[in-house]
């Protein structure tokens, strides 16, 4: 099945999960990183509307997929310093990663490249 990925399976299947960032372990989150999570949790469940949606056009799927991934990308770009960030950011992206969704090269390198910030 060439045209199947993983991210496509999870659309069609709906699933997803949701981080309530607000405060980790106890920890304050800072907005920054509550915003950039929220942006993403949106962009989600915007690729979920469109891209299981009969006759939806293959450039708007792009589209959706595109700005899903960049805020994605934003999150793991994010240089986490207080304890609370670092957790929250954790927690988010191994929700993440549960979904098969932390699958590409520039996730890791954008998480890697934040920890060296800082």
């Amino acid at each position: 099945m060439p045209g199947i990925t993983r991210r496509a399976l999870l659309a069609v299947t709906g699933a997803a999960a949701a981080v309530k960032p607000a405060s980790a372990g106890g920890e304050t989150v800072s907005p920054e990183l509550q915003a950039l999570i929220a942006a993403h949790e949106r962009a989600y469940a915007v690729f979920h509307r469109v891209f299981p949606r009969p006759g939806s056009p293959a450039h708007e799927r792009e589209q959706v997929d595109r700005i899903e991934q960049q805020a994605l990308l934003a999150v793991c770009a994010y240089s986490a310093d207080s304890r609370g960030d670092r957790r929250a950011k954790a927690e988010y992206l191994l929700a993440v990663e549960a979904r098969g969704e932390l699958d590409r090269e520039e996730h890791m390198q954008a998480i890697l490249r934040s920890m060296m910030r800082g």
